[in-house]
Parts: structure tokens; C-alpha cells; sequence
């Protein structure tokens, strides 16, 4: 082989080495930006308007989101392979704090509550027990709490997806 394509392997090789250090983020800067990301979501005044008008709930759907089954308590919504929960209990108010209590547990690598006079929300995020890439994110607001599997690549990105949907039932 020649030396120039010694070369180019080596740069090559090389390019791919920095890519994945710049770009590899540790369980701790994930579940910090989580964090940042479901207060954030949380403490803003505009919430995403409702897209989805259903006969028992009407909500902010994300866009590459489609809901699969509702009922007047309940939606499943899917993104790709992805199954998001929703439930809502009626019977508790935007400030309620039953869920919250309910999601403590001692396995999370997150649970933080977010408040204001209007509303009292939360994000829990659990490693799984099969695979260390793989969260179980719960975030609720109130009586609505939205749970999900996803990946550690996602994590952020699905965190402001479900708070932005919560946040759009609970008003």
C-alpha cells in the first residue's frame, strides 16, 4: 500500500478519535442537562399549543409523534419504535404532588421537583436494567405523569418533549 494511503487511514482514524471525545457525554452531564432541561420547560410562560384534539384529551403532540390509543384518562403515543404512557388523574389538581411521591424510589439516578403558584412538576430518570444506554424517563405535572423508555442519546431531547406535553394537558 502507499504511503499516502497509510496517511489518509491515519487522519481518518485520527478525525473519528476527537469526534467521539467531543461528542461523548458522561451519565452525569446527562442527568444534569436533564435536570436544566425539564426546569427550563417547566419555569417557561409559553407552552406549545394543543395539536392533538381527541374525544377524551386534547394536547401538544411533538410533531414526528403519533398517538396509537386514548381514552378519557390514558393516550399511548409512539415515535418510531419508541411507546410514551400518559396518564391522567382527573381527581388530582395542577399542584398535586401524588405522583412525585410515588415515583421516589432509590434505584433513580434523577428525581427533582420544579414549582410555581400554579403548578408543581417533576422529572425522574432511571437507568434500566438490561442496558446502560437505555432510560426510563418519567416527568409529570400534577395529576398528568408521562413515562418512556430511551436511549442515552436521547434523553434530553425526549425530556423537553414530555415536559412540553404534560405541561400542555395540565393547563
Amino acid at each position: 500500500m502507499p504511503k499516502s494511503t497509510y496517511s489518509v487511514v491515519a487522519v481518518l482514524f485520527v478525525f473519528i478519535i476527537v469526534i467521539s471525545v467531543f461528542t461523548y457525554k458522561s451519565e452525569d452531564t446527562i442527568i444534569q442537562q436533564a435536570k436544566e432541561t425539564a426546569e427550563n420547560t417547566f419555569l417557561h410562560e409559553d407552552i406549545p399549543a394543543e395539536n392533538y384534539q381527541g374525544e377524551h384529551l386534547s394536547f401538544y403532540l411533538p410533531g414526528h409523534m403519533e398517538v396509537t390509543e386514548v381514552d378519557a384518562n390514558n393516550a399511548i403515543l409512539k415515535n418510531g419504535d419508541q411507546t410514551l404512557i400518559v396518564f391522567v388523574n382527573t381527581l388530582e389538581n395542577n399542584l398535586s404532588k401524588l405522583n412525585f411521591n410515588e415515583a421516589q424510589t432509590e434505584e433513580a439516578v434523577l428525581l427533582e421537583s420544579f414549582e410555581n403558584d400554579e403548578k408543581f412538576g417533576y422529572i425522574r430518570l432511571l437507568p434500566t436494567k438490561d442496558d446502560k444506554d437505555v432510560y426510563e424517563i418519567q416527568v409529570g405535572v400534577g395529576g398528568v405523569k408521562i413515562t418512556t423508555y430511551t436511549e442515552k442519546t436521547k434523553v434530553i431531547e425526549d425530556t423537553e418533549n414530555l415536559m412540553q406535553t404534560a405541561l400542555s394537558i395540565a393547563k
